[in-house]
């Protein structure tokens, strides 16, 4: 609902909720392939009081059936997999988290691909374009360097720094998400003794 002023009306009521789109995806299987059963009704409960998660069922010739499921980033992921063990004992293999990428085929059609499995013959596609973020590094100024040499490392692009006071400063990037949602978070606690905090979000699509 819009509220609005008889006085100063708005012009047109506000959009309203929109549909969160996932970012980051994972594999989520039973570690025992006939806890299937169990692990869709632990999915279906999981789904009515988190509106973010996204899934839908998937089989591995390793793994068996299970699920791949769309979540909002690695903090989601742990929380998804936490309930899973804890409120329903659950055993779980979850795969390397990867994000969507969007193929532009030859016939003007775009298509979201999850998994290299779906990505169609390369005869059949002009270009790939993956997910940026622009990514916010508050860190001690000694450990500036160190951040940057990281970032770079990962094909970030440097926009610029904002300083916050004589000991802190924040970094400003702009970075491809599929080389944050690994193990970045973990390496830059690492060159920066902890003392590191990380806040991203998605800006648009770029040819990969």
């Amino acid at each position: 609902d819009t509220v609005t002023l008889a006085s100063l009306q708005a012009g047109e009521p506000l959009s309203g909720y929109l549909e969160v789109k996932p970012m980051v995806f994972a594999g989520v299987f039973p570690k025992e392939g006939n806890d299937f059963q169990r692990l869709r009704e632990a999915m279906e409960r999981l789904k009515l009081n988190d509106a973010a998660l996204v899934y839908e069922p998937e089989h591995s010739p390793a793994l068996g059936y299970g699920f791949r499921c769309g979540l909002l980033g690695m903090l989601h992921l742990e929380i998804v997999k936490e309930r899973l063990k804890r409120e329903f004992s659950l055993e779980l293999v979850v795969t390397v988290p990867s994000v969507a990428y969007r193929v532009c085929k030859r016939d003007r059609e775009t298509i979201t691909i999850k998994s290299p499995l779906e990505l169609p013959d390369p005869s059949n596609y002009d270009s790939i374009e993956e997910p940026w973020v622009k990514a916010d590094i508050v860190t001690p100024i000694e450990h500036v360097g160190g951040v940057m040499g990281l970032v770079q490392d990962r094909r970030g692009i440097y926009k610029n720094t904002e300083y916050l006071s004589e000991q802190r400063a924040i970094l400003h990037y702009e970075i491809p998400l599929a080389m944050v949602i690994v193990d970045f978070y973990d390496k830059l606690k690492s060159v920066t003794s902890g003392y590191a905090s990380l806040n991203y979000e998605f800006i648009e699509y770029r040819a990969a």
